[in-house]
């Protein structure tokens, strides 16, 4: 969530439906297929043009920094009249009022990135019975609707960490840097972790730090679990965004901070993929990260807010953009992005989104 400086009332970068508008008419869709020969659905079908108001939830983290420097360009390349960015400024309930501003300045589009998953449904609700489809970012609200929610498979970033470190440290303890626990994002990284640890490697001992997608929490709680296990051999950052500056801070304080192939040094799993932590691959002060895909949350947020003005309705399958469309517990669909794990190996890769920023 997903990375950011945050205040404490602040909610991860945390994560709908198919269904665009109630139609009488038969709704024939792709399965899986992000091509323009998906059916049109919902009060006929539309042109897709109008306003498109794009809420974000903070920019105090370069992750989030970078996805607002795609919008722009996602958008005219999806053809999307996008309006200026709006930043909720990590407070859930300035998000709601930012919703309906948009809704009352007439867009006929919203592509939301949700502070918090079950807060959100209070504009969601407002969209729907304006008739103004959303799709969410990042985050998959828990209820109310939405044509589609883009992210990657936060699932998938727990297990990752959780191999890299497990193949690289055979027993000791390792601690994961949870985001916040009532959002989707950091209860599903969080499972996934200790369920694969607990699973594939059981001479791992997992400790956690609960930081809320706080940096300063992070740093504290860091600094404290280290004075009692000053024999710690492995990070799980959730989110570098946040994460990276302090957790790196707090072991050279600490005088903890070794290189990689240093002796004592703790191996460190991240998550998001930003210039920083391409950086600090590189020093070898961490070890790998998640790459979270900015540019693509960008660019099928603008695609999928359009299908949506147009009435399309997609199914669960493969999409034509190397992921998979799923249906969640709750009935609303998701397109699973690619996140691909970045090591030394890999780091220098110009296809990575983290390596095209300037």
């Amino acid at each position: 969530m997903a990375g950011r400086t945050v205040r404490k009332r602040n909610r991860s970068r945390i994560v709908g439906a198919a269904a665009v508008a109630a139609c009488a008419a038969l709704v024939l869709s792709a399965c899986g297929s992000t091509k323009d020969d998906v059916a049109s659905g919902g009060k006929g079908g539309g042109d897709g043009k109008g306003k498109v108001g794009v809420i974000l939830p903070l920019l105090t983290s370069p992750f989030w920094q970078s996805y607002n420097d795609y919008v722009p360009k996602m958008a005219k390349s999806e053809s999307v009249d996008a309006l200026k960015t709006v930043n909720s400024n990590s407070d859930p309930s300035q998000q709601i009022t930012d919703i309906n501003n948009q809704l009352n300045q007439g867009v006929k589009g919203l592509v939301v990135a949700p502070l918090d998953s079950a807060a959100i449904s209070a504009g969601l609700d407002q969209a729907e019975r304006k008739g103004v489809p959303v799709v969410a970012v990042d985050v998959a609200p828990e209820k109310g609707k939405v044509a589609m929610v883009v992210r990657a498979n936060n699932v998938a970033y727990g297990e990752k960490a959780c191999e890299y470190l497990g193949q690289q440290v055979k027993t000791g303890k390792v601690v994961q840097i949870m985001g916040d626990l009532a959002s989707v994002n950091g209860r599903e990284r969080s499972q996934a972790f200790r369920d694969c640890v607990k699973k594939k490697y059981p001479d791992l001992k997992v400790l956690e730090i609960p930081a809320k997608w706080e940096s300063d929490t992070a740093a504290s709680k860091l600094d404290t679990l280290l004075n009692a296990n000053p024999d710690l051999k492995g990070i799980y950052m959730q989110a570098g965004g946040v994460y990276l500056a302090p957790t790196l801070q707090t072991l050279k304080s600490k005088g903890l901070l070794k290189k990689t192939g240093e002796k004592g040094h703790i191996t460190i799993v991240s998550n998001d993929g930003i210039p920083q932590e391409f950086a600090a691959i590189r020093k070898g002060q961490i070890d790998a990260t998640v790459s979270q895909p900015a540019d693509a949350y960008a660019k099928y947020g603008m695609y999928y807010i359009k299908a949506a003005m147009q009435g399309k309705t997609f199914k669960p399958g493969p999409t034509d953009h190397d992921s998979e469309i799923v249906k969640l517990p709750s009935g609303i669909l998701e397109d699973q992005l690619p996140a691909p794990l970045v090591t030394k190996d890999n780091v220098d890769d110009p296809k990575l989104w983290g390596n095209t920023v300037k």
